[in-house]
Parts: structure tokens; sequence; C-alpha cells
């Protein structure tokens, strides 16, 4: 007989956490599972790409309420139910309005305001999992009836007393909290340290024939540029340390490289790096070309992979990069070293901008350097499939 599991996210934007899950999903085996997939966030881009096998639910009532303007939504509100949801959703506004909140505190006023107008899940699921902190896990903990329950926990955590208290209520109705690298399994244990007996660690799954096929098909870089090309991929928040690479992309325009920094993803900061960009009068070299379903074709053909981020729970951009055979300049976050080996399978250096400029000129200008990486890369074992044999332990 086939087990029930749901499984619950924001979205499936592009991202880790989000690339993550599609990786995972497309290793089941659904002769044993039937899979259902709870998003909060409709219409993007990972999600041409999930299973057929996976059933989307429909969005929740409070989702497609939201979705509306507030103009829209005030026409809208007929019942005692839309009403309440109105009201939650002002509630929210107000919360966050011109508060420079980071991710874990939105997440946890959205679900003060809105957690008693969002509908239960009715279906009774062998097993629920969260695929992201915040709001999937308040919502499985407390939406969603499961004989086991699972929290997958895939950023590092930014929080005080006060918001771990009005974790752990939820935390609580977990049988296993999933870590995705031991640094995210230190953070955990620092902050919930009473929950020591149900962390575990799973790495974020790397398929690679499924990334192998994908970098040999769609688009990749559309100019003809003739140079180095650099690629980071990632949302555009602070957390990425954009600021980091503007300020590294000066030193090397003014070093007279000849090179283009193409940037893969959206969020809050676009319009600010776009100032930023013109400000410092890098429109040629600084290069956002938003998001892509698929951004392996992009990987295969740079001549480096760059991550200029302050903090990750693991770093999958990175592990995709070493999978497809591309040189790796990454800042020296808590979680790097849980896949990097400095000036063997790429270079490790301090989070500031003379560093990663650093780096970036070392593969520029010592090839023996570059082929090194390169020859290292090409031996390393190619991802970690062998990492669903825990995730079938832990459902089991």
């Amino acid at each position: 007989m086939k087990k029930d599991i749901l499984f619950v996210i924001d979205s499936l934007d592009i991202a880790g956490a989000e690339k993550s899950l599609v990786s995972l999903l497309s290793m089941l085996d659904y002769s044993k599972f039937n899979v259902d997939l709870q998003l909060f966030s409709f219409g993007n881009i990972l999600e041409k790409i999930v299973p057929k096998q996976v059933n989307v639910l429909p969005p929740l009532s409070y989702t497609t309420f939201t979705n509306r303007t507030i103009k829209h939504s005030m026409q809208h509100v007929l019942s005692k139910k839309a009403v309440q949801m109105f009201f939650s959703r002002i509630r929210y506004s107000i919360a966050i309005y011109k508060k420079d909140y980071h991710n874990t505190k939105r997440a946890i006023l959205y679900w003060k305001s809105a957690s008693k107008v969002i509908e239960n899940n009715n279906k009774k699921y062998d097993v629920a999992i969260s695929y992201a902190q915040g709001v999937p896990t308040y919502y499985v903990a407390e939406k969603v009836k499961a004989e086991k329950k699972l929290a997958w926990v895939n950023a590092t955590y930014i929080i005080d007393e006060e918001d771990i208290a009005f974790q752990k209520k939820y935390y609580n109705h977990y049988h296993k909290m999933i870590a995705v690298s031991r640094t995210a399994e230190k953070d955990l244990l620092e902050r919930f340290p009473y929950y020591a007996d149900k962390i575990e660690v799973m790495y974020d799954i790397n398929n690679p024939r499924l990334i192998f096929q994908m970098a040999e098909a769609g688009n990749n870089y559309q100019d003809s540029f003739h140079g180095i090309r650099i690629l980071t991929i990632g949302r555009l928040s602070a957390q990425k340390g954009y600021d980091i690479a503007l300020q590294v992309c000066k030193i090397l325009k003014e070093k007279r490289i000849h090179f283009k920094w193409y940037v893969l993803g959206k969020g809050p900061l676009k319009e600010k790096i776009k100032e930023d960009i013109k400000r410092h009068q890098l429109e040629q070299h600084f290069i956002l070309l938003g998001v892509e379903a698929n951004p392996y074709p992009f990987i295969e053909h740079a001549d480096m992979y760059v991550q200029t981020s302050r903090f990750e729970g693991f770093g999958l951009a990175i592990a995709e990069a070493r999978m497809l055979n591309t040189p790796v300049v990454t800042t020296k976050f808590d979680a790097v070293y849980n896949q990097m080996i400095h000036e063997k399978n790429g270079l490790v250096v301090d989070m500031n901008p003379e560093a990663v400029a650093e780096g970036i000129l070392r593969l520029i200008n010592e090839p023996e350097l570059r082929q090194s990486i390169i020859h290292y890369l090409k031996q390393e074992k190619k991802g970690n499939t062998e990492e669903i044999e825990k995730f079938y332990q832990f459902i089991g």
C-alpha cells in the first residue's frame, strides 16, 4: 500500500531549497508513494519541472485572496470569512510597513496575522514535510494531520529569544528536524538544544544526471562577448552580499579586466542594485539576467562561479557549479567548508571586496591554478544521490 506524503514550501521560485525539493521529487519511487505538494505562491519557474506524478494542490483561499489588490479585496468582502481575511491582511501590512525585518520575523508576523483564516488540510497523511522554515513549518504543525511530521531547515537562523519561544510551539509538533548541513545542525542545536534527539542531517540532493541533461538544453548567454564570464546565482537580498559583488566589480573594472559579471535571480534589492550599478557606471559589466528555469547552461559556459554570501545553510549553487566543473570563488561563510577545499576545488576568501577580487584575479592570472582546480573538479565524486536513502529512513 502506498504512503501518502505531503510536502509544503513557500513557492518553487529559483532558490536553493526550491531546487533541492525538485531534485528530491525527481528521485522518489512513485510506485511506493502518493505525493501532494502545497505551495503558498504560484506561477514560479520551477513548477514547470515538477514530476508529473506529483499532485500540486490548489491555492489556499487566503493565498487567492491576498493575490488581489487591496481595492479588489475590499470589493470581495461579502462574507464573514472574507472580512476576517481582509483584516488579517491589513494587520500584516501594518506590522511590516517600512520595517526591515529578516525573513524569520516576517514569517512569524505573517502567521500571527493570518493563521486563523487559513484553512486546514483535511486529508490524513502518513508523512507531512515542511520543506522550509517559517510559514511552511507553522502550516504543517497547525493545519495538517499526519502520523509523522518532518521539518527541513535549510538556512541559518537569525532569531531572538522571543522568536525562539514562538518557534518552539511549532517544532514541538515535529518528529524530526532535518538540517541540510553540519553548520545548520550546529546552528539549530545552539538555539534549540532541547531538540538534540530529533535533529538529523541530510544534505540537499544533487542529481548529476538531471543537471547534466539540463546543462545541455535551454538558453545560455545571448550576447557575443568573448572576455571573462563571471556568474552568480541567488536571490537579490542582503544575505547574498551583492554590495560586496558590486565593489569587486568596480575593482576589476579599474584594473581594466575584460569581463562581464552575470547574475541570475530576483528579489527585494533589485531596484537598489540597479541604482548602484548605474551610480558606479557598471552597466556594461554587472548584468542582471532575471530568472531562468534552467540555470545550468549558464553555469557550464561561465569561466567562474562567484558567491559573495554572508551566510548560507549549505550553498547549493556552489555544489552545482562544482558538478559542472566550473571553478568557484566564494566568501568564507559558516557552512562553506561543508563542500569547499581551498585551492583544490575552488578558492575560499575573506568576506570583503578586496579578498574576493584577489580570488577572481588569481583564477584569471594563474592558469596553472585554474587548470589544477578544473582537474580536481573533474575527479570529484559527482552528486550525492545516496542521500535519498536517508530520506527513506526518515519517512519509514
